[in-house]
């Protein structure tokens, strides 16, 4: 797992995160499970942080698939 002091993009708290998508903090937990998206884990609790780089990508794929699906 990579430390975060080596990630360039801003790290976001899973609330932070959860509100550019507009989704639930359960669903970028497990997405975060799954492999979907990257989460680095700080602090002494292991708290989840996500790239702002990474949810910016996800937000357009998610935005592109719905377009996508609303084309036809």
């Amino acid at each position: 797992m990579e430390e975060p002091e080596k990630v360039n993009s801003p790290l976001l708290r899973t609330g932070e995160a959860c509100r550019i998508l507009c989704i639930h903090q359960n669903t970028l937990r497990r997405w975060s499970e799954q492999g979907i998206i990257k989460a680095y884990r700080v602090g002494p609790r292991g708290d989840r942080r996500f790239r702002r780089d990474d949810i910016i990508a996800l937000l357009l794929e998610k935005t592109k698939g719905s377009r996508a699906h609303h084309s036809n």
